[in-house]
């Protein structure tokens, strides 16, 4: 459920101020009813939206799979001015939000989409929807130290859930881990290999579920095929 005013702004109808007007002046119907009040919610997917007399159209609803780059914060708006996710859809017209986060100094996939039962899905823990994470930390991991990733680790905020972990590359300065995990707290990945000894120099999130970023470059993006969307969403009943 959204608010009134931001369905019609994002169907194109008016700015979100404009729209918030065109409700006062008791020009907008939802279900056929009058309503003037700046408060109401609607849920676009299913309510009538007349303004004027004329429907206005449900946004078509759009999934990216993005490499999102270092130092970009994973937010539509950063009042420091840094440089934001949102910044590499100015081009699309739908209002695309990102499904999750990655932190500042991760890069990675990323998925944006303005489908909000499709987001809520992917972020929801009961459906252990695989995050594949290729840490370069600091030395070299000792089997017991990679158990313990995979058994779960103590954090500040409990312990995580039991990870799949397979050693990559091993150096005695710096060594390569993969970590697939399905929760998704914040800094989750650094805190675990902190806690075990061997902090994080590089972290990469390379896949969700079956998506892979072959083919992007970082800060590079492409649109989700129907036949994708079909199959996350059969993942997520």
């Amino acid at each position: 459920m959204e608010r009134l005013q931001k369905v019609m702004a994002r169907a194109g109808v008016a700015s979100r101020r404009q729209c918030e007007a065109l409700i006062q002046a008791g020009l907008v119907k939802v279900n056929g009813q009058v309503v003037t009040e700046l408060g109401v919610k609607v849920d676009p997917a299913k309510d009538r939206i007349d303004v004027r007399g004329k429907r206005i159209e449900a946004e078509k609803k759009r999934t990216f799979l993005f490499y999102k780059p270092k130092n970009v914060i994973t937010s539509m708006a950063d009042p420091r001015g840094r440089r934001v996710v949102a910044d590499y859809f100015r081009e699309i017209p739908e209002r695309v939000y990102p499904v999750g986060r990655l932190d500042y100094d991760t890069e990675g996939l990323l998925l944006l989409t303005n489908d909000g039962d499709l987001a809520n899905r992917l972020a929801h823990p009961r459906y252990e929807v695989d995050k594949v994470y290729v840490a370069t930390v600091r030395g070299k991991p000792d089997p017991a130290s990679l158990e313990r990733l995979e058994k779960g680790v103590k954090l500040e905020d409990g312990w995580t859930a039991p990870a799949r972990v397979r050693l990559l590359q091993a150096g005695e300065k710096r060594s390569k881990i993969e970590l697939i995990i399905h929760e998704g707290r914040n800094r989750q990945v650094r805190r675990m290999c902190e806690a075990v000894g061997h902090p994080v120099l590089h972290l990469i999130r390379t896949r969700l579920a079956f998506l892979t970023l072959d083919g992007i470059k970082p800060g590079g993006y492409r649109e989700l095929t129907p036949g994708e969307i079909q199959r996350l969403k059969q993942l997520l009943r």
